[in-house]
């Protein structure tokens, strides 16, 4: 497991716990917390042992975004008095990399959970709408936040959240930076369900990882990549593809437990395989 100083991660097979760890901060993304999630959700893919991440975090709330002060250090760009072609060109490599930090999350093969408490914002919004299945506590607040401090939200949010919401709802949160609490995130379909506190949450999450970690590996893995693949894509395209993702992974020895666990009214014990 590679070393973070931001998150803090406790694989508990076949679910593993990645907890944003910077409490006294909110949260807040400093470098640490942008440069340190490719590699912890890479080892997560690889691991065979885990089925499901649930992302949380300890403290008081999930994040507040992006520390724009220790971050101004790693985007030097932004403060050249000469804003020529060099410096852009630059600076579109430094804003893809953090794009990077949001993107190994859906790109994980493993169902991601959020679990979200207290703020959510900016960059924390930018992180949970990344993830396969949003849960939150009734204390959590959510804000698409750039728009109110002078820039573009550029590292996806933009990209997933109408893919949630919907294009009005999304522009509407992204154009007034508005502050939106649990009940309206669970009206418009942000969330999946409200808890009425962390504990309840943290349980709500539990159960729903198990309820996904009981099922087959492969099927699940495969499902995520073809929902991923069909984004942006006609169902026409998105049907073939799934023909040769089905066509990949059948039979399985998975499949073959199903079906004798079937016959012998029995619980399948899945195995990856």
């Amino acid at each position: 497991m590679p070393d973070t100083s931001f998150y803090t991660v406790a694989k508990k097979p076949p679910i593993a716990w990645v907890h944003l760890n910077r409490p006294d901060k909110k949260n807040a993304m400093n470098p640490p917390a942008w440069r340190e999630a490719q590699p912890l959700f890479e080892d997560l893919d690889q691991d065979p042992d885990i089925r499901v991440v649930i992302l949380a975090a300890h403290g008081s709330c999930f994040s507040v975004g992006i520390d724009l002060v220790e971050m101004a250090g790693e985007l030097p760009e932004i403060m050249e008095k000469e804003q020529m072609g060099g410096v852009k060109w630059r600076l579109l490599k430094r804003i893809g990399a953090l794009q990077d930090t949001m993107s190994c999350i859906e790109s994980c093969r493993k169902p991601v959970i959020a679990a979200i408490h207290g703020y959510c914002i900016g960059a924390g919004l930018d992180m949970v709408t990344a993830c396969d299945i949003r849960l939150c506590s009734r204390d959590a607040v959510f804000s698409l936040k750039e728009a109110a401090v002078g820039f573009v939200a550029d590292v996806g949010v933009l990209q997933r959240i109408p893919l949630i919401v919907g294009q009005g709802i999304a522009r509407e949160l992204a154009y007034t930076a508005k502050t939106i609490d649990a009940a309206r995130a669970r009206e418009i379909l942000l969330v999946n369900e409200v808890f009425d506190d962390q504990a309840a949450l943290m349980a709500g999450a539990q159960a729903m990882a198990e309820a996904i970690a009981a099922n087959a590996p492969l099927a699940v893995e495969a499902t995520k990549n073809v929902l991923n693949h069909g984004v942006g894509k006609s169902i026409d395209d998105g049907l073939r593809y799934v023909a040769s993702m089905s066509t990949n992974i059948v039979p399985s020895k998975d499949l073959m437990e199903a079906f004798t666990a079937f016959m012998e009214k029995r619980p399948p014990k899945f195995t990856g395989q």
